[in-house]
């Protein structure tokens, strides 16, 4: 089996139970697992491959739990540029219903690149819609491509405006079409073992585009084969007044009334999210996917994190759909995860390691993983190490790893997924990245000007 061998970081951050960070760290990698974690001194001296990351800081792979790739062909359309979620979705729908598979799996590779370069080595993708012959495999086939670790969502519409719903009646899909779809993904990709590289999740989209006989039907599948589920909840006050509306019900209340609720679900923003939901979140273990970048343009409002967590709710970090975040800069969602918290008066809302915690140990949490967020032996072997000899650092050293958060985000330096080095020196070592992003935009421009 092949070995890797990391040493010399000036710190290595474990994110270990101990939260330790070991100087002039090291790493002992054997096939795809962790073997050793230590000081340079300690671990053995000579592998297959050594890198000396020699001015590094090294610390396990960050998780997103919430994006929708597909919306990288659609960034800062004018005409949703200034909207709130519900009038962003109605300037949308009908450009997406014009994607291709092409569409999706060359959108997928380029945002799975732009995730990996800022630090991401494990995402779970939220795809929806499926006109034109779409469908998930397309983007499964781009993270088995590029070497990304993925979980990938089978979302769903089925509640067309003529039925009360948000979206046109054109992107919306039968119900039983839909089930059927998701167990075929299920029996065909899922994998439930430990350091699995692709695991499906059932998602249908959101309370305003999907009936609650599909939520309930949804729950009753997702169970039935062991895989999680997933869904938006609470996303603005506009979403919580269609729920109060058409269910009688506040979110969390219309969650646990569909069975969405459980150590097996987690919920994207709740920005709105009650006390009482709060309360109901943390009694029933359901996990939460924290978007601030999205909700904040948006103007959806600030989810509760500090609470949530002083609660007892996992929370993990989401970069959301390129289309209402405009980037998928996961050490940027960090940064900008720390800054919102703090920005209604408290400055120890959030520290910067919280923040990388709720990225890798918090994600990994909601995504229901127990082989990564954390470096360990018998941990997955996803890392990344970040140069410290950069401009966006210089004089920030007296704490390397809180500049990680604090200073201009950066990318990677290094990026090792299941063992393998996927970003080396700064370049994707998977994918010819030029190419990818020459045809990325070309499909942008058709998909937006309908050709």
């Amino acid at each position: 089996m092949p070995t890797l061998l990391i040493k010399h970081a000036q710190v290595l951050v474990t994110m270990d139970e101990q939260r330790r960070e070991i100087a002039d760290g090291a790493l002992f990698v054997r096939d795809n697992l962790i073997e050793q974690v230590g000081a340079t001194a300690e671990l053995p001296q000579t592998a297959d491959e050594v890198l000396d990351l020699s001015g590094h800081v090294v610390l396990p792979g960050l998780v997103n739990t919430h994006h929708h790739m597909y919306q990288s062909l659609t960034r800062v359309v004018p005409a949703a540029q200034n909207c709130e979620l519900f009038d962003w979705l109605r300037a949308l729908y009908l450009l997406w219903a014009r994607l291709t598979p092409e569409m999706v799996y060359v959108s997928a590779l380029t945002a799975m690149a732009e995730l990996m370069l800022s630090g991401c080595t494990t995402a779970s993708d939220h795809l929806y819609i499926f006109p034109n012959g779409c469908r998930l495999d397309d983007e499964i086939r781009a993270a088995q491509e590029i070497g990304l670790r993925f979980h990938a969502s089978r979302g769903s519409m089925s509640l067309g405006q003529s039925k009360g719903g948000l979206p046109p009646d054109s992107v919306v899909e039968d119900e039983e079409a839909i089930l059927r779809d998701s167990r075929r993904l299920i029996e065909t990709y899922h994998d439930a073992s430990r350091n699995a590289m692709l695991r499906i999740v059932v998602a249908p989209c959101s309370p305003f585009s999907v009936t609650q006989d599909l939520m309930r039907e949804s729950a009753k599948l997702a169970r039935s084969y062991g895989v999680r589920l997933h869904t938006h909840l609470a996303e603005n006050l506009n979403d919580v007044a269609y729920s109060k509306a058409q269910f009688g019900l506040e979110p969390a209340d219309y969650a646990e009334d569909a069975g969405w609720v459980g150590e097996d679900v987690w919920h994207a923003h709740c920005v709105h999210l009650s006390e009482k939901g709060i309360r109901l979140f943390a009694r029933t273990g359901t996990g939460v996917a924290h978007c601030p970048s999205s909700n904040m343009r948006l103007a959806s409002g600030i989810a509760p994190v500090r609470r949530m967590r002083d609660s007892g709710v996992r929370v993990g970090l989401g970069v959301d759909g390129s289309a209402s975040n405009d980037t998928g800069h996961l050490l940027a969602e960090a940064r900008q995860a720390l800054l919102l918290a703090r920005v209604q008066g408290n400055p120890g809302a959030m520290t910067a390691r919280e923040a990388l915690e709720i990225a890798t140990r918090g994600g990994a949490s909601v995504l229901g993983r127990e082989d990564i967020g954390y470096l360990a032996p018998g941990m997955a072997a996803d890392f990344i190490a970040i140069a410290l000899d950069r401009l966006g650092f210089a004089g920030g050293l007296h704490d390397p790893v809180a500049a990680l958060v604090f200073c201009a985000p950066a990318t990677v330096d290094y990026s090792v997924i299941n063992g393998r080095v996927v970003v080396r020196e700064g370049q994707l070592a998977t994918v010819e990245l030029g190419a990818v992003l020459e045809r990325h935009n070309k499909l942008a421009g058709q998909l937006v000007r309908g050709d």
